[in-house]
């Protein structure tokens, strides 16, 4: 619900055609829908909570009214997320990771799943000289830390998700070797969740546009769950599904498991 989203210009801004696609997405079988009404793409403004609220309340009571799909709010700001959850919401994704220590009071009250998200800086500054010691350390070490504050504040470990933050503060070669070492995340003690659809560091390797990455984003897919992880945020759903069903399949039958 933003009008200068990275992967589709704004084309789902109206509410009726949000809706009508977050329908879609739940009939091609999403098993969650991540609603949000701020973009985060580098170099983007913060958004105030009231036009927040106004954006993504509608769509949100829609699709909890039409769907048995359950509702992410995509937020940071307390204001929005405490709205969200009484329009419906079921999960907070905090792509600060419970900065505002109100959402940490939030969603332990609620008890109910919220991601913590890795991130270097902020949108409006992430991608302008990203620097690590070590990038999967580095970051694992952040998640751990973060995990742990939002057990301090109530949340139950099997309601936290964690998101190493692609594109988040990280180069295309950050990207890649954290996608490379996925499977070391899992020592976070935590259901992970990853989020690489469309991304620019696709668009590096193969030099094309947000809408032409879709296969670039189902080898990520496919990446993401050998390698364990739980959740795969998407734009294309039915064609991750694929991915995801085939994907296991292999794991089953090498006796691999998640």
């Amino acid at each position: 619900m933003t009008p200068d989203s990275f992967s589709d210009g704004g084309k789902f801004f109206n509410p009726g055609k949000a809706i009508e696609h977050g329908l879609e997405m739940a009939a091609e079988g999403a098993a969650i829908i991540d609603v949000g009404g701020e973009s985060t793409r580098p170099g983007s403004a913060s958004i105030l909570p009231d036009e927040q609220i106004k954006r993504v309340v509608p769509v949100i009571e829609a699709l909890c009214e039409k769907t048995k799909v359950p509702v992410s709010i995509d937020t940071y700001k307390f204001e929005v997320a405490e709205v969200a959850l009484q329009a419906g919401a079921g999960m907070i994704n905090d792509i600060t990771a419970l900065s505002d220590e109100r959402m940490g009071g939030l969603a332990a009250e609620r008890q109910l799943p919220v991601v913590l998200m890795h991130m270097q800086g902020t949108p409006k500054t992430m991608q302008e000289n990203p620097v690590y010691g070590e990038v999967v350390g580095d970051v694992k070490a952040w998640l751990e830390e973060r995990v742990a504050y939002a057990e301090e504040a109530g949340v139950r470990r099997d309601r936290i998700i964690v998101d190493p933050g692609f594109g988040f503060g990280k180069t295309a070669q950050h990207n890649l070797e954290l996608l490379r070492r996925l499977h070391e995340l899992h020592g976070v003690g935590c259901a992970v969740l990853v989020g690489t659809s469309r991304k620019s560091t696709l668009g590096v390797v193969l030099d094309a546009g947000p809408d032409q990455r879709l296969y670039g984003t189902l080898a990520t897919v496919a990446c993401a769950v050998m390698s364990g992880c739980h959740i795969v945020r998407v734009h294309d759903v039915g064609p991750a599904l694929d991915v995801v069903l085939v994907c296991e399949a292999i794991g089953r039958g090498i006796g691999w498991s998640r």
